[in-house]
């Protein structure tokens, strides 16, 4: 039986970004591992594209920089799907994929609204996929208010504009379907997390060079203790978490310095929150941290977590947090905070789960950082090997074609005849 089309539509994809782009390039591997046909499609400079191998095609669509909020990012509109001449429209014209599939609450998701009342023409119209890869909520607390009427507006958007939308509602954590099953009204939606590529970060061995450079740049020596950070440099991250809780082990030090560790901190990564970050750094905690940027070889980024004693995770809304899992595989110690999506994967057992305040995000960098050896790394480093991309791309394909067969059965079905609901019930 051949195995159904997925086309996946995103804008969270550009050279640089991060777990999304990921997820997706793994999807790509086990699609050409499994001879299916999957086809992408993502905003870019230029119009363009690129085949991954006999079965996967990247199509780039030529979109401006995203208005507002991080411009790395670009913005597929209504623009590029409204008109049946638009670039999305005719990729759907020529691909004719039997689920579309699509990672975003904002613009794209109205592709999904086109295509069930037949916008794109009459032929069966596909499988409608919503993927959360993230809370809405979250993102408008974090970039617009948190105010209760704003809130409100938001989850009115969800219930009635974009849940309706789709047949099917996947979300990467329970935190994140908590959204959808609360406020959107959404009482079927499948749960499948993203993944790690486990052989790569379990391979990395620490690097004393490299650590020693990280260290002298974030003011440290070889008796210092490095923590770690690599993400998205946005607001939503609760970055001004890391540097407080690094100026407090610097109080603790000067308070007690025989006894309590010099930590450093190292972060990497780009975004629109970098320069008030690395102002705060030097205001609250001066010398003590280093911001170097993307890292953008995997290698590179794998010897990074490897040669660090603690890798360190602030965001108590992350949906998921696929860095976290990336530095377990590695045989890290991990410090997350004790809510959010990072608790699919992390507990007491495998991680240095904290309250996310200055004080007790402290206290856990300054235990993990000496647990290296410890029996919580070895069971991080099963959970990551069990969260492995070859493992998590075959769940997420398996699960898309049994919702699709689900979707094709019921519609398949005889309805009661002269029902004015059945055109409605068919689609």
């Amino acid at each position: 039986m051949t195995s159904p089309t997925t086309l996946h539509l995103t804008n969270a994809y550009h050279a640089t970004s991060g777990g999304i782009r990921t997820f997706y390039r793994a999807l790509m591997a086990e699609a050409e591992a499994r001879g299916r046909r999957m086809r992408l499609v993502v905003p870019g400079e230029h119009a363009m594209v690129e085949t991954c191998g006999r079965f996967g095609v990247i199509y780039v669509v030529a979109a401006p920089r995203a208005p507002g909020f991080d411009r790395r990012y670009r913005l597929l509109s209504p623009r590029h799907y409204l008109s049946v001449c638009s670039p999305i429209a005719r990729i759907l014209a020529h691909e004719n994929p039997d689920v579309v599939e699509v990672c975003d609450k904002y613009t794209l998701c109205h592709v999904a609204r086109l295509a069930r009342i037949g916008w794109y023409g009459p032929r069966p119209r596909p499988t409608l996929v919503g993927l959360s890869c993230e809370r809405m909520d979250d993102n408008v607390a974090a970039y617009l208010s948190a105010r209760a009427p704003v809130l409100a507006t938001a989850r009115r958007y969800l219930r009635h504009v974009y849940a309706p939308s789709f047949d099917v509602h996947v979300a990467n954590s329970a935190y994140t379907a908590g959204e959808l099953r609360e406020h959107a009204g959404v009482g079927d939606v499948a749960v499948c997390p993203p993944g790690v590529d486990a052989r790569l970060f379990a391979a990395a061995r620490p690097d004393p060079s490299l650590r020693a450079t990280l260290l002298a740049a974030a003011g440290g020596d070889v008796s210092s203790r490095l923590a770690f950070y690599a993400g998205r440099l946005s607001p939503e991250k609760n970055l001004p978490l890391l540097v407080q809780a690094v100026a407090e082990l610097a109080r603790r030090r000067s308070a007690e310095p025989a006894t309590a560790p010099d930590v450093r901190l190292v972060v990497a990564g780009e975004g629109p929150q970098a320069a008030a970050l690395e102002v705060l750094a030097a205001r609250t905690a001066p010398g003590q941290v280093r911001f170097i940027g993307h890292i953008g070889d995997r290698r590179a980024l794998a010897a990074h977590y490897a040669s660090a004693d603690v890798f360190v995770h602030p965001n108590p809304r992350e949906p998921f947090g696929i860095g976290p899992l990336e530095a377990m595989a590695a045989g890290v110690p991990v410090v997350v905070p004790k809510a959010g999506g990072v608790l699919s994967y992390a507990d007491d057992g495998n991680a240095w789960l904290a309250t996310p305040d200055p004080v007790a995000f402290a206290q856990a960098i300054a235990d993990a950082s000496a647990g290296r050896a410890s029996a919580r790394v070895a069971r991080a480093v099963a959970t990551a090997h069990a969260h492995a991309w070859e493992v998590v791309a075959g769940h997420y394909f398996d699960l898309l074609d049994r919702r699709h067969a689900a979707r094709l059965a019921r519609a398949a079905q005889p309805h009661t005849a002269g029902c004015p609901y059945a055109a409605a019930a068919r689609r």
